[in-house]
């Protein structure tokens, strides 16, 4: 793990700017979200926000239960090679992609908290 935080140095100096930019400019379905992930609120589980995996950025990962949570709205209905290529990568590196759509969310956030409550379980 140390050999691979060395290796992403280098990466997270390029991608820095986006990771801030995003975490201050957040979708209304994130910033809904964030208020129940954060801060331990959600069962202890440790959630952090626009977190670097490698050269991608994910809205939400809980390191601990190596879980990735992507909200996803209208634009990744046009790009599905990209999220396949992107959850690839996230699963070889261990990793459990629960995507779920901002239509999920904003209506019912419970519905979709439930959701990644289930998801933590299976861990």
């Amino acid at each position: 793990m140390r050999g691979e935080w060395r290796r992403s140095k280098r990466t997270w100096a390029k991608i820095k700017p986006e990771v801030l930019r995003l975490r201050q400019d957040p979708t209304r379905a994130e910033a809904v979200s964030w208020e129940y992930l954060r801060a331990d609120r959600f069962g202890g589980a440790k959630f952090r926000r626009q977190h670097p995996i490698g050269h991608f950025i994910v809205d939400f990962c809980c390191p601990a239960s190596r879980l990735v949570v992507e909200l996803d709205g209208p634009v990744h209905d046009h790009q599905r090679e990209e999220d396949r290529a992107r959850q690839d990568f996230l699963e070889s590196r261990g990793y459990r992609v629960l995507r779920l759509r901002n239509e999920e969310v904003l209506p019912s956030i419970d519905a979709a908290l439930d959701r990644i409550r289930a998801s933590l379980a299976a861990d």
